[in-house]
């Protein structure tokens, strides 16, 4: 199976930036798209975004769409999500996720086959 780690999460002041890294177990980590979802305190997981194997298809959710960035480095086996311009609303534990390739519907988390440990993010006012 693939192993998923995140890290990078912290304390940071609204209008902050943060930059979370996911590292994947594993020699096929190319085959995999990749995505970044979230879980604040009393609410249901969401999307946050999403970035196909090939790197080529980006996706993101409306609350954070030009604001943050999803990448990847394949070589590595990597993918990142840069936070900039932060908001208290984005305080949340952060997951990454894999899911194959052949698979479309990269903004619902039941795409996804694995999961890391998440990390939190904190936002203060």
């Amino acid at each position: 199976q693939v192993q998923l780690v995140e890290s990078g999460g912290g304390l940071v002041q609204a209008g902050g930036s943060l930059r979370l890294s996911c590292a994947a177990s594993g020699r096929s980590f190319s085959l995999y798209s990749m995505g970044w979802f979230r879980q604040a305190p009393g609410k249901e997981r969401e999307f946050v975004a999403a970035i196909s194997s090939s790197g080529i298809s980006t996706y993101y959710s409306d609350s954070v769409k030009g604001r943050f960035t999803i990448s990847r480095t394949n070589a590595k086996n990597m993918v990142y999500l840069q936070m900039n311009s932060l908001k208290p609303e984005d305080t949340a534990v952060y997951y990454c996720a894999a899911a194959p390739y052949q698979r479309t519907q990269l903004t619902s988390p039941l795409t996804y086959d694995y999961w890391g440990q998440g990390t939190q993010v904190t936002v203060s006012a």
